[in-house]
């Protein structure tokens, strides 16, 4: 496609044809294309400055606003944010904090898992196939299965962090359970690793909470994030307490630095952005949409739908399916996408201000083109 604009669910190619965005640009346009607030936002910072100095150097309001935001909305314990570009970028800061914090070597991440491309999180992440062409990676890495209360034994008093989506993303949408999560929190503090919740898919509201580790009683030690916290923009943070974090501040100083990290525009478009999210009702209103389209999509040729919020993984038979779905609903102008480790299914993440109009209309566009496998 060749994109000409976009607006709220939709984007329009060069020759004036519609598509539904279903998978929110892979999660990111949470808030819709353009959203109104994000894009004001967006507006007066550019008139005001952009980059002035890597990060850190001088005080910036939209930096300091938008730690104070997410001080305000996030439990004790999570009170200090470093801003960074992107989700990998998120998880290589929050794993180099684990192990200068900790001063151990280790790290235990689970099978199946995603949590970016550059060296560090590529090494954390349990894709084999993305991995064994760019090996020697990190070293000390261990990986336990994702949810089995029995491997939490792996993780000991060697172990500096537990990196972990509380909801597996690229594996499609698995989702452990609330005594698997407490276990493994309690399996943490009793050996002193930090546990690190890579929240990137996960987070600004998509699983029907602000982030999913709200609705687990579980608190991470160090939570990531990124996609759409920027609202559209590229942003990221990982985020942990004062205690934690100022470890980076000494022996070297200046132990993380990043040139572009908490961009003036980024963290304007990220306050924006965090805003609307928490105002009003539209994280409410998270679950009953999934449900709806939940409801919407079940068919004959459909093995199982995995979701949480609007979080959804739609099953098939085999990836030769999923390949005709994805081609045929773009040919009619709805957009779903693939997994990159979970090849049997499909991805369906829409923007959290779809319309009940809206979903019914993409839905029976999904519908059309099962009836056609």
């Amino acid at each position: 496609m060749d994109v000409e604009r976009a607006e709220g669910v939709y984007i329009y190619d060069t020759n004036g044809k519609r598509y539904t965005d279903l998978i929110s640009g892979i999660a990111v346009n949470n808030l819709g294309h353009r959203h109104p607030r994000v894009t004001d936002a967006i507006k007066q910072q550019v008139d005001k400055y952009l980059h002035v100095i890597p990060y850190g150097e001088f005080v910036q309001a939209p930096q300091v606003a938008l730690a104070q935001k997410l001080q305000e909305l996030l439990p004790d314990g999570l009170d200090s944010s470093y801003f960074v570009n992107s989700g990998t970028e998120a998880n290589e800061g929050a794993l180099k904090l684990a192990k200068r914090y900790t001063g151990r070597s280790e790290l235990i991440s689970c099978q199946k898992s995603y949590h970016g491309s550059t060296h560090g999180a590529l090494s954390v992440s349990g894709n084999e196939e993305k991995k064994h062409h760019v090996r020697p990676l990190l070293p000390d890495v261990h990986f336990m299965r994702f949810g089995e209360v029995a491997d939490l034994h792996m993780i000991s008093s060697r172990t500096a962090a537990v990196i972990i989506e509380p909801i597996q993303g690229d594996a499609g949408v698995r989702i452990p359970s609330q005594a698997y999560m407490k276990a493994l929190r309690e399996r943490c503090t009793e050996t002193g690793a930090l546990l690190i919740f890579d929240e990137i898919q996960t987070g600004s509201g998509r699983t029907g909470a602000l982030f999913a580790f709200m609705d687990m009683e579980v608190r991470p030690d160090i939570l990531t994030t990124a996609k759409a916290f920027g609202g559209g923009m590229p942003m990221g943070v990982f985020i942990s307490s004062k205690e934690i974090m100022q470890s980076l501040s000494h022996d070297p100083v200046l132990g993380h630095i990043t040139t572009f990290g908490g961009h003036p525009v980024c963290c304007a478009a990220a306050l924006a952005n965090l805003e609307v999210l928490t105002e009003g009702d539209l994280i409410k209103n998270v679950e009953s949409k999934g449900a709806l389209f939940e409801e919407l999509l079940a068919h004959s040729k459909v093995k199982e739908i995995r979701r949480k919020g609007m979080m959804m993984a739609i099953e098939l038979e085999n990836p030769e399916q999923v390949i005709r779905m994805v081609d045929r609903c773009m040919d009619l102008g709805v957009i779903i996408f693939y997994f990159l480790s979970t090849r049997n299914a499909f991805r369906v993440q829409p923007p959290l201000t779809i319309s009940e109009a809206e979903t019914r209309e993409a839905c029976a566009v999904i519908s059309t083109a099962l009836d056609e496998l």
